[in-house]
C-alpha cells in the first residue's frame, strides 16, 4: 500500500468515525497498520474506535502504543482521558491523575483554558480520593497562574474560597503542610474580601476562628485572630466565645480568661461558655453550689466541651454527689473522642477523678468499674496517687491481699506521700485494727492536714476503738468537728457528729441541727433524716420534722425515700388522720413490699379508717412476710372478730396460743368471741349451744386474769360473760369453770345460773376496784337485778330478793351520779324501780324520761316508759310513747309487742296482725306466745274456715308453720309453761307432726300433774292420749286415757278410737255405745254410728254394717256416712250400693271441701261400672274447677295409664303440674309420670333428661322403701334395652333382672301393705324379668325361673305360658318343625288364658302356621287395640304378599296410627320403606322418610341410604 493509499484509508476511517461505523474505521485502521505498523492516527482512531465499541482493554492499548509512538502528540493523551473518565473501574483513577498531569505539561504554553481545566479535573480527583495536600499543591499552582495572567481581585478571592472548601474537609486528617495551605487560603481570602468589615469577611473570620480552634498548636494565632475579629466586629460574641473555650480547654484560667467570661457575659448572658466560665470562677473560690449549677447550665448550652464537664464533675466531687460526678465524667470521656496531645492528658484526669467519684460510692460493682476506668490512664503505673486509688478499689471490692500490697510498695517508695499512708489507714479500719488505724491516719494528716476525710476516719477510728476514745472530746469529737471544718459539705461527719451529741453528749437539741445538716447535704441519707425527725419530735418541734419529710415526700419518685413515706404515714396514724396515713403507708411499701412492719402499720391505718377488709389483708400480709410477729396475726384475728368471723378468729387466736400461751390479748379475744357466739346463739333461741360458748369463755378470761390480774376490763368481761346466763333456763345451766377463778386450787367446779349470776357479780366488784367507772356500776346494777329476777322465778329467799334489788338500786344511782349524761344507766335504773318487787314508778317515770332527755334518739327508753304506763293501766300513754319509740326506729320489736299488747287490752282486730308482724321483725317470748295463742284461738273457730279473715290470717300468712316455729323456740326457753306446751302440740297437730305432738302434750301434761286445777290436767291427758293414737301407739293411749275420768264426750271417743286402732273391737264398741249415749248433736251421733258400722263390717258383718250406715242416712245423713256406704259398694262390687251412695254423696256435698275423697270415690265407681272414659273425664272436669289442686293433678296421672293408656303423655304432663304444684307430691308424681312415659313409648334417645328411667331413678331415691317404684324401674330398663337394640347398638342395663326381682320382694316384705298388692306385683315382676331374660336369648335361665315360679304358684296361668313361648323359642331356634303334640301344648296353654292379649301374641317364624298367627292376632285385637298385633298381622301379609296394596295400607295404619309406641312403628316403618323401594314409590318414600326424621329413626334413615345407594 502506497503513502496515498494509506491517507486515503486514514480519511475513511476518520469518515467512518464520524459517521459512527466503528467496526469500518477498525478495518480501515488494521489495513493501515499491516503497511505501517508505528501509523499514530492509526492506533489512535483504534483506540478511540474501541472505546466507542465498548472495548476498553483494546482502546487503552492503542492509546498507550500510540503515546509510546509519540509521548508529546496530544490526540492519544485526550483519548485516554476521556476513556480513563468513562471508565466506572477505581483502579484508574491514579493513571487518570497521571494523563491530567501529562497534559497539564502539554497544555501549559499552548491552551490556557484547557489548562485551566485539566487543572479542575486533577483538583477534583484529588479531592474525591481525599489527597488534600495535592489538592493544595494543584490549587495553587491555578491560583498562580491566575496572578499571573492578572487575575481580578474578586476572581482570585473566589479561588481562594473554593480553596477553603475543598481543604475543610481535611480537619479531621491534615497534615501540618495541608494545615498551613488551609490558614493561608483563609488570610488570602480574608485580604482579598472586598467590604470590610462585612458579613461575607465576618463568616471568613468565624470559619477561620473556627479552624485555628482545631489546630492544637496554634493557640497564639488562635489568640490574635479572635482579639483582630473582636476588634473589627465588637458586637460579634463568637470570638470571645471560642476565646472562652480555649481558655478553658488550657486547664490554666489567667486574668484575661476571666476577662473574657465576664466581657462575654455582659455582651450574652445565656452564652454557654460564658456560664461555664463563671462555674469554672465559682469552683475556684469554693462555691461549689453555685458552681455546678452553672456549669450545668452552661453545658446544657455547649455540650461539647470535656474540661467543662470535668470541672462539673470535680464540683460535684466537693459537694460529695459522687454518682453525678461518675456521670459528668462519662460525658466528658464520650465528648473527648480519641485523645492526642493535650487532649490526652484531659483523659487520664478524667478517668483518675471517675475512680476517685466511684471509690467514694463505695461497693464492689463501683469498685470494679474504677478498677477499669484505671486500667484506661496512660501511664498509671509511675504515679503514686493513682495506685493509691487503685489500692482503696481492691479494699472496695474486698480484695484485701492485692490492697495491702500496693500499700506496702507505695509506703517503700514514697514515704512521704499522705495518700500512702491514708490507704494504710483504710486497709487497718476495715480490718478492725484501730490503734494501727490511728497511727497510719495520724501520718497522713501529718503530711496533708488540710484533707477532712483523713480527720473523719482518724474520728471513726476512735469512736469505734473503745467507751474511753468514743467519749474523749479530744479525740473523736475533735477529729469530727475538724473534718466538719475543712469539709462544710461532708454529711456522713455530720451524721456521725449527731450519733456524738445524741448518744455521748446526750445534747439533743445539737444533735438535731446536725442531723439536719448531713440530710440536707445528703438528701438520701436516710439515718440522718429519721434521726433528725425523731430527735424534732421528741422536742416537740412536729412542724420541723414534718417540714423535712414533706420536703422528701414532694421529690421523691414513686417507689423512693421509704423512712419519710413511713415516718409521716405513723404521725399521721398517731395524730388520727387515716387516710392520710394510708396513702403516705403505701408509698413506703412500693419502696419496700417486704417490709412486714409497714404492712403492720397499714393494717393499723386501714383498721383506724374503717376498712377492715383491707386492714385485714394488711395483717395477714404482715405475718407471711414475718411469722414471728404476733401482734400482726393477733390484730388480723381481731378485725376477723370486728367483722362478726368469729370461727376464723377463733382458730387464728389459737394459732397465738399455741407459740406463745400466756398472750394475753390472744386469751382475751378467744373470751370475747365465744361470748359473741354465745351472745349470738341466744338470739336465736340456741340454748344448750350458748351454754357451750359461755363455759369456754370463762375459761379463756380466766386464763387471762392469772397471767394479769390487775387488768379491769378482764374482770369486767367475766362479769359480761356469767350474767349473759339470766335469760336460759336454770335446768339448761350446769357450767364448769375453772378452779382459780372460785379461789380453788386446781380443777374445774360446776355452777348452776344462781351460782354463775353471783359470781358475775363478783367479778364486777373486782373490776370496780382496780377502775371505779360508772358503766361497771352500771354492770354490776343489772347484774344484781339479774339475780333477782331469777330468784323470784324458782320463788325462793324473797329477803335475799329485796336485798339484791336494793343493791341494784344503789349501784344504778352510784352510776347516773358519776355519769349523769349517760342515757343507759337512766334507763337501767327505771328498770330496776319499775320492777313489781320496788314498785317505785314515779323514780321509774322520772329515769325514763331523763334518759330520752340524754338521748334524743331513744327507742328503748320511749319503749320501757310505754311498759310502765301500761302496766299501771295508762292505756292512751303507753300506746303515746309505743308511736314514738315506733317513729324513732320502725324495726324495734318491743314496741311492736307493746302496742299488740294494747290491742288486746281493747279488744282490737289488729291484734293477731301486730303479733305477727313482732314474730317477723325477730323472735321474742312475748310475741311468740301471743301469736301462737290467736293462731290457735282462730283454729278452734270451725265456723270460721270460708272467711276471708280465716283465709288471710291463717292461710296467706302460712300461720300455723310461723307459729310453732317460733312457739318451739319459746319453749326452748321457757319449759315449765304448760299451755305453751298445750299450743305446740295443737299446732304440732295441724301439721301431721305426729311425734313432736305427742312430746309437747306429755309436758304440758307432766307440768300440770301436781297443778290444783284437775280440769286443765285431765284435758291435757286426753291430748296426749289423742296425740299418742294417731302415732299408733295404742297401748299408752288407752293407758293415759284410763288414767282419767272419762265422763266428757271427746275422752270417750278417744278411747274408742284407740281400743279399735289396737284391735279391741269389742271395747271400742261399748265405748262408742257410751259416746253415743253422751253425745249432743246429730251429727256427733252420726260419725258414732259410721264408726260403729265400720267396726261391724271389721267383725265380716256387712248386713250390720250396711243397717247401720243406712241408719245414718236416714236421719241426717253426714258426708262420712255416704263415704262409707259408697266404699262398701265398692270393695263388695256391689255397683247398684256404690252408685246410689255416691248420687246421694254429690247432693249432699258441692263446693270445693273433700274435692279429691270425692272425686277418687266417684272415678272408682265409674270403674266399677266398665266407664273407663268417664273415669279419666271425672278428674279432669274436677281439674277444670280445681286447677290449683296438685292432689287431682296426681290423681289424673296415677289413672290414665289404667283407663285411657292412649293419652299417656297427656297423663306425664299432668304428673308434671302436680310437682310444680307441690314438691310434697314428688314421690307418688315421679312414679306415675314414668309409668305414663311408658305407656306413650317414650325413651332416653328421644329426650335424655326427662324419660322413663331418669324419673323412676329420681322417684326411687325420694322413696327407696316402695315396691312398685323398683317394678317399674326394671319396666324402664327393659323398654331403653329393647330401644337400644332397635337402633344397632349394646343395651347397658343388662343383668339387672334377677337383682330387681329380689329387690321388689324385700321391699313388699318390709312394707304393710294388702296381700293380693302384694301377689300381684311380685307376679308381674317374676313375668317381666322372664321377658327379658328371653328377649335378651337366656333362654335356659328364664325357663328355670319359670320353673321356679310355678313350684310356688303351680296354677298360674301367666307362668305357664311363658314357659311354653320359652320352650316353643328353644325349638324354633334349632329350626326343626314344631310338632302337633306342641302346638296342641300352646293351643291349650292360650285358651286358658283368653282374656289376656299377651297369650294370642306369636312369633311368625315358620310358615306352617300362618293361619294360627292370624288367628291368635285377631282375638288379641277383639279384646283390646292392641298396636302390638296389628303390626304383627301387617308383617304377615309382608310375609305373604310383599308388592301387595294391602300390605302397605296395613303397614301405613301401624306406622302414622297417633298413640302407637315408637318402637312398634320403628318396625313397621323399616319393612314399610323396603316395600315401596321395591315398588319405587318415592313420593311416598320422601313422606316416611320425614316422618322417620320427625320420630328420630336412625335404623329406618340408615336403611334409607342402603336402599338409595344400590338404586
Amino acid at each position: 500500500m502506497s503513502n496515498k493509499e494509506v491517507k486515503a484509508a486514514l480519511k475513511s476511517a476518520r469518515d467512518a468515525i464520524r459517521n459512527k461505523e466503528y467496526k469500518e474505521a477498525l478495518k480501515h485502521c488494521k489495513a493501515v497498520l499491516k503497511q505501517e505498523k508505528n501509523n499514530y492516527n492509526a492506533w489512535v482512531f483504534i483506540g478511540l474506535a474501541a472505546a466507542e465499541l465498548e472495548q476498553p482493554d483494546q482502546a487503552k492499548g492503542a492509546y498507550k502504543k500510540a503515546i509510546e509512538l509519540e509521548p508529546n502528540q496530544l490526540l492519544a493523551w485526550q483519548g485516554l482521558a476521556n476513556l480513563y473518565e468513562k471508565s466506572n473501574q477505581t483502579d484508574v483513577k491514579g493513571d487518570l491523575a497521571d494523563v491530567y498531569q501529562k497534559l497539564l505539561e502539554l497544555y501549559e504554553s499552548g491552551d490556557k483554558q484547557k489548562w485551566c481545566d485539566v487543572c479542575n479535573k486533577l483538583v477534583e480527583l484529588y479531592h474525591q480520593e481525599k489527597k488534600y495536600l495535592e489538592v493544595a499543591e494543584t490549587w495553587q499552582k491555578l491560583i498562580q497562574r491566575k496572578q499571573e495572567e492578572g487575575a481580578e481581585k474578586a476572581e482570585l478571592h473566589q479561588l481562594w474560597k473554593k480553596m477553603i472548601q475543598l481543604l475543610k474537609d481535611s480537619a479531621q486528617n491534615q497534615d501540618n503542610k495541608t494545615e498551613q495551605s488551609l490558614l493561608t487560603a483563609f488570610e488570602h481570602a480574608m485580604n482579598s474580601a472586598d467590604t470590610v468589615p462585612g458579613e461575607d469577611h465576618q463568616n471568613l473570620y468565624k470559619d477561620f476562628i473556627q479552624c485555628l480552634s482545631k489546630c492544637p498548636h496554634e493557640t497564639a494565632r488562635l489568640e490574635k485572630a479572635c482579639n483582630d475579629m473582636m476588634a473589627l466586629y465588637p458586637t460579634v460574641s463568637y470570638p470571645l466565645e471560642v476565646l472562652c473555650l480555649h481558655f478553658i480547654q488550657l486547664g490554666t484560667l489567667s486574668e484575661e480568661a476571666l476577662h473574657c467570661f465576664s466581657r462575654l457575659l455582659e455582651m450574652d448572658a445565656s452564652s454557654g461558655p460564658g456560664i461555664i466560665g463563671f462555674g469554672i470562677k465559682c469552683l475556684q473560690e469554693k462555691k461549689y453550689k453555685e458552681a455546678v449549677k452553672s456549669l450545668t447550665e452552661g453545658l446544657q448550652k455547649t455540650s461539647q466541651c470535656p474540661a467543662a464537664w470535668h470541672y462539673l464533675a470535680e464540683a460535684q466531687m466537693k459537694i460529695h454527689k459522687h454518682r453525678d460526678a461518675v456521670l459528668s465524667c462519662n460525658q466528658a470521656l464520650e465528648t473527648l473522642g480519641t485523645p492526642e496531645g493535650p487532649s490526652l492528658r484531659w483523659k487520664n484526669l478524667i478517668l483518675q477523678l471517675k475512680a476517685e467519684a466511684l471509690i467514694k460510692i463505695a461497693d464492689a460493682d463501683a469498685a470494679e468499674e474504677a478498677i477499669k476506668a484505671l486500667e484506661q490512664i496512660v501511664d498509671a503505673s509511675s504515679d503514686p496517687v493513682v495506685l493509691a486509688i487503685r489500692g482503696q478499689a481492691y479494699l472496695n471490692k474486698g480484695l484485701m491481699d492485692q490492697a495491702s500490697k500496693i500499700s506496702q510498695e507505695l509506703l517503700l517508695s514514697h514515704p512521704e506521700l499522705a495518700e500512702s499512708h491514708a490507704l494504710e489507714g483504710f486497709i487497718h479500719y476495715s480490718q478492725k485494727n484501730y490503734e494501727q488505724a490511728e497511727r497510719s491516719f495520724l501520718n497522713a494528716i501529718e503530711r496533708k492536714a488540710e484533707t477532712a476525710e483523713y480527720h473523719q476516719y482518724l474520728g471513726l477510728t476512735y469512736w469505734f476503738m473503745s467507751d474511753e476514745t468514743k467519749k474523749d472530746k479530744g479525740k473523736t469529737l475533735t477529729q469530727f468537728l475538724k473534718a466538719a471544718k475543712l469539709d462544710s459539705y461532708l454529711g456522713s461527719v455530720f451524721r456521725y457528729l449527731g450519733n456524738y451529741y445524741r448518744d455521748i453528749a446526750g445534747d439533743k437539741s445539737r444533735a438535731r441541727g446536725c442531723y439536719k445538716k448531713a440530710f440536707e447535704l445528703d438528701g438520701t441519707d436516710e439515718e440522718s433524716g429519721t434521726a433528725a425527725v425523731d430527735l424534732s419530735v421528741e422536742l416537740g418541734d412536729v412542724d420541723t420534722a414534718l417540714s423535712i419529710l414533706n420536703e422528701v415526700t414532694e421529690k421523691a419518685s414513686t417507689g423512693t425515700a421509704k423512712w419519710a413515706w413511713l415516718h409521716r404515714g405513723l404521725y399521721y396514724l398517731r395524730t388520727g388522720q387515716p387516710s392520710q396515713a394510708v396513702a403516705d403507708l403505701q408509698a413506703a411499701l412500693r419502696a419496700d413490699p417486704k417490709d412486714s412492719n409497714c404492712w403492720e402499720s397499714l393494717g393499723e391505718a386501714y383498721l383506724s379508717r374503717g376498712s377492715y377488709s383491707t386492714a385485714l389483708k394488711s395483717f395477714r400480709k404482715a405475718s407471711e412476710l414475718n411469722p414471728g410477729l404476733v401482734y400482726s396475726i393477733y390484730r388480723a384475728a381481731a378485725v376477723e372478730q370486728i367483722l362478726g368471723k368469729y370461727e376464723n378468729a377463733i382458730a387464728t387466736y389459737q394459732q397465738i396460743l399455741k407459740e406463745t400461751e400466756d398472750y394475753v390479748p390472744a386469751l382475751k379475744g378467744l373470751g370475747e368471741c365465744y361470748l359473741m357466739l354465745a351472745r349470738s346463739a341466744l338470739d336465736n333461741y340456741l340454748d344448750r349451744k350458748a351454754v357451750d360458748y359461755i363455759e369456754q369463755a370463762l375459761e379463756f378470761f380466766t386464763r387471762a386474769t392469772k397471767h394479769r390480774p390487775d387488768v379491769s376490763c378482764l374482770w369486767k368481761l367475766l362479769g359480761d360473760t356469767c350474767t349473759s346466763v339470766h335469760v336460759i333456763s336454770p335446768t339448761k345451766v350446769n357450767v364448769q369453770v375453772l378452779g382459780s377463778l372460785l379461789g380453788k386450787n386446781a380443777g374445774k367446779q360446776t355452777l348452776k345460773k344462781s351460782e354463775l349470776l353471783g359470781l358475775g357479780g363478783r367479778c364486777y366488784g373486782r373490776a370496780l376496784k382496780l377502775m371505779p367507772l360508772p358503766s361497771i356500776w352500771c354492770d354490776l346494777g343489772i347484774n344484781y337485778y339479774r339475780q333477782a329476777e331469777h330468784l323470784t322465778a324458782v320463788g325462793t329467799d324473797m329477803n335475799g330478793i329485796s336485798e339484791l334489788l336494793e343493791k341494784s338500786l344503789q349501784c344504778l344511782k352510784k352510776a347516773v351520779r358519776l355519769d349523769s349524761k349517760n342515757h343507759l344507766y337512766w334507763n337501767a335504773l327505771g328498770v330496776v324501780a319499775s320492777c313489781s318487787a320496788i314498785g317505785n314508778y314515779a323514780l321509774a317515770q322520772h329515769s325514763f324520761i331523763k334518759s330520752v332527755q340524754a338521748e334524743q334518739i331513744n327507742v328503748v327508753a320511749w319503749t320501757n316508759l310505754g311498759v310502765l304506763y301500761l302496766a299501771t293501766g295508762n292505756i292512751e300513754q303507753a300506746h303515746e310513747a309505743f308511736k314514738v319509740a315506733q317513729s324513732l326506729e320502725p324495726s324495734y320489736l318491743l314496741c311492736w309487742i307493746g302496742q299488740a299488747l294494747i290491742a288486746e287490752t281493747v279488744g282490737s282486730y289488729d291484734t293477731m296482725d301486730l303479733f305477727r308482724h313482732t314474730t317477723e321483725l325477730s323472735m321474742h317470748t312475748e310475741g311468740a306466745k301471743g301469736y301462737s295463742h290467736w293462731v290457735c284461738s282462730t283454729l278452734q273457730d270451725k265456723s270460721n274456715r270460708n272467711t276471708e279473715l280465716y283465709l288471710y290470717n291463717i292461710v296467706q300468712m302460712n300461720a300455723i308453720p310461723a307459729a310453732q316455729v317460733v312457739l318451739s323456740k319459746y319453749t326452748e326457753r321457757n319449759p315449765d309453761d304448760a299451755s305453751a306446751f298445750t299450743m305446740l302440740g295443737y299446732l304440732n297437730e295441724y301439721l301431721h307432726l305426729k311425734r313432736q305432738a305427742v312430746d309437747a302434750y306429755e309436758r304440758a301434761a307432766s307440768l300440770l300433774k301436781n297443778s290444783e286445777d284437775t280440769e286443765k290436767y285431765n284435758t291435757a291427758m286426753q291430748n296426749y292420749g289423742r296425740s299418742l293414737c294417731a302415732l299408733g301407739q295404742c297401748d299408752k293411749a288407752i293407758e293415759v286415757y284410763t288414767s282419767t275420768p272419762l265422763t266428757e264426750f271427746d275422752g270417750i271417743v278417744g278411747i274408742a278410737l284407740a281400743y279399735f286402732k289396737k284391735g279391741l273391737l269389742q271395747e271400742s264398741i261399748k265405748a262408742y255405745e257410751k259416746a253415743l249415749s253422751v253425745a249432743e248433736s246429730e251429727q256427733d251421733k252420726a260419725h258414732i254410728l259410721t264408726a260403729l258400722a265400720i267396726i261391724e263390717y271389721k267383725q265380716n258383718k256387712v248386713d250390720a254394717a250396711k243397717t247401720l250406715l243406712f241408719k245414718c242416712s236416714l236421719k241426717e245423713p253426714s258426708t262420712e256416712s255416704l263415704k262409707a256406704l259408697c266404699t262398701l259398694g265398692l270393695v263388695k262390687q256391689d255397683a247398684t250400693l256404690a252408685t246410689a251412695a255416691l248420687k246421694e254423696l254429690l247432693k249432699h256435698e258441692k263446693g270445693d271441701d273433700g274435692i279429691y275423697e270425692r272425686c277418687l270415690i266417684a272415678s272408682a265407681v265409674y270403674a266399677l261400672q266398665g266407664r273407663n272414659v268417664v273415669v279419666q273425664r271425672e278428674v279432669s272436669k274436677a281439674i277444670h274447677s280445681n286447677p290449683d289442686n296438685p292432689a287431682l293433678w296426681s290423681l289424673l296421672s296415677r289413672l290414665v295409664p289404667l283407663y285411657a293408656s292412649q293419652k299417656a303423655k297427656g297423663g306425664a304432663v299432668a304428673g308434671s303440674v302436680a310437682h310444680v304444684l307441690d314438691v310434697n307430691h314428688g314421690k307418688e308424681v315421679l312414679l306415675n309420670i314414668a309409668v305414663n312415659q311408658l305407656a306413650a313409648g317414650c325413651h332416653m334417645l328421644e329426650d335424655e333428661k326427662n324419660n322413663p328411667l331418669k324419673n323412676i331413678q329420681k322417684a326411687i331415691h325420694l322413696c327407696p322403701d316402695n315396691p312398685a317404684a323398683w317394678a317399674v324401674l326394671m319396666a324402664a330398663c327393659h323398654a331403653e334395652n329393647t330401644i337400644v337394640c332397635l337402633n344397632n347398638t349394646q343395651p347397658k342395663r343388662t343383668g339387672l333382672e334377677m337383682t330387681l326381682v329380689s329387690t321388689v320382694s324385700a321391699k313388699t316384705g318390709e312394707n304393710n301393705l294388702p296381700h293380693n298388692y302384694i301377689r300381684t306385683l311380685e307376679d308381674w315382676c317374676l313375668c317381666q324379668a322372664i321377658t327379658s331374660l328371653e328377649e335378651s336369648g337366656k333362654l335356659s335361665e328364664a325357663e328355670a325361673l319359670c320353673t321356679k315360679g310355678l313350684k310356688s304358684c303351680p296354677e298360674h296361668p301367666a307362668l305357664f305360658l311363658l314357659l311354653r313361648q320359652v320352650q316353643c323359642r328353644q325349638l324354633l331356634q334349632s329350626h326343626k318343625e314344631l310338632p302337633d303334640t306342641i302346638l296342641e301344648e300352646l293351643r291349650k296353654t292360650v285358651m286358658t288364658s283368653s282374656t289376656s292379649v299377651a297369650a294370642w301374641q306369636a312369633n311368625v317364624s315358620n310358615e306352617h302356621w300362618p293361619s294360627l298367627v292370624q288367628e291368635a292376632t285377631t282375638e288379641a285385637l277383639k279384646l283390646s287395640s292392641c298396636p302390638l298385633a296389628a303390626l304383627l298381622q301387617a308383617l304377615l301379609q309382608y310375609n305373604r304378599k310383599m308388592g301387595a296394596r294391602e300390605t302397605r295400607r296395613m303397614l301405613e295404619r301401624v306406622v302414622y296410627q297417633p298413640g302407637n309406641p315408637e318402637t312398634i312403628a320403628s318396625v313397621a316403618r323399616w319393612y314399610l320403606l323396603q316395600h315401596l323401594y321395591a315398588k319405587d314409590d318415592y313420593e311416598l318414600i320422601d313422606v316416611l322418610i320425614e316422618n322417620a326424621k320427625a320420630n328420630g329413626d336412625v335404623r329406618a334413615l340408615e336403611l334409607n341410604e342402603k336402599l338409595s345407594g344400590s338404586a
